[in-house]
């Protein structure tokens, strides 16, 4: 049904309407303690900024990243990729791994490097790890250049190289975005689907903010394989907490080089 609305317009806004959506829905599931990696009262008294500021610092990310789709739909509008609609799913599914492997690949680099020059940490990056007991609706939370950097920019390059039209960014940015949210959401659901595909997820995530794990699992938001390949990965168990729920911990025979 065509509601008048064109691909490159939804393409803009859905990832957006899908981030809040999701948020809310974790919200909903946060209120559940023995599925939290951290306790209610962790979360409200630990993380170093307040959720008015964190929704903010989303917003402002959010609408340089439609300013920046906007501007590339208009530049790439006559592609024979963009106007190429009806992909078969093979290549559809070659166009996803393709930008899930640039993303990844991007990210990984962008945050571990922004983790080992002091100055990017300590003026930008060190504004994500406020949250250090991270939440669903924080997941974009970060300093403004560092949203354009990582994430925007890796956003355009996946777009770019995979060769995806705007009817198909519409799915895989929605997709990149619940995957984001959920990693940070802070829970550990039974039978949630991206802790059985996939091993990055919101334990693994976890453990990079706390103090001990800052320089191990820098990937986002799919695969582990850079940290794997370049030795910052740091393996984990998950255990139950005392007071109830669940807690991400380095595994015993884990040796910090």
């Amino acid at each position: 049904m065509d509601f008048g609305v064109s691909d490159e317009v939804v393409g803009t806004f859905a990832p957006i309407l899908v981030y809040w959506v999701y948020s809310g829905i974790c919200i909903l599931f946060g209120s559940l303690e023995n599925y939290r990696l951290h306790s209610k009262k962790d979360e409200d008294e630990k993380n170093l900024v307040s959720k008015t500021t964190v929704v903010k610092g989303v917003l402002l990310q959010q609408f340089v990243q439609a300013i920046v789709a906007t501007i590339l739909f208009t530049v790439t509008g006559n592609d024979e990729a963009t106007t190429n609609q009806n992909a078969s799913l093979i290549v559809l599914a070659r166009q996803f791994l393709i930008g899930m492997l640039v993303l990844d690949t991007w990210q990984y680099f962008m945050h571990r490097y922004m983790h080992h020059n002091k100055f990017l940490y300590r003026h930008i990056h060190s504004q994500h790890h406020r949250l250090i007991v991270p939440y669903a609706f924080g997941a974009l939370y970060n300093h403004p250049v560092e949203g354009l950097l990582l994430d925007t920019f890796g956003g355009a390059l996946s777009f770019l190289l995979s060769g995806m039209s705007p009817r198909a960014s519409i799915f895989f940015f929605s997709f990149a975005t619940i995957k984001t949210v959920d990693d940070h959401c802070g829970l550990w659901l039974p039978g949630n689907l991206f802790h059985i595909f996939f091993r990055n997820n919101s334990a693994y995530h976890d453990i990079h903010h706390q103090l001990y794990g800052t320089k191990y699992n820098y990937s986002q938001p799919f695969f582990v394989m850079w940290d794997r390949i370049l030795g910052t990965y740091m393996p984990y168990a998950i255990e139950k907490r005392v007071d109830g729920g669940f807690e991400a911990r380095p595994t015993k025979d884990f040796k910090d080089d």
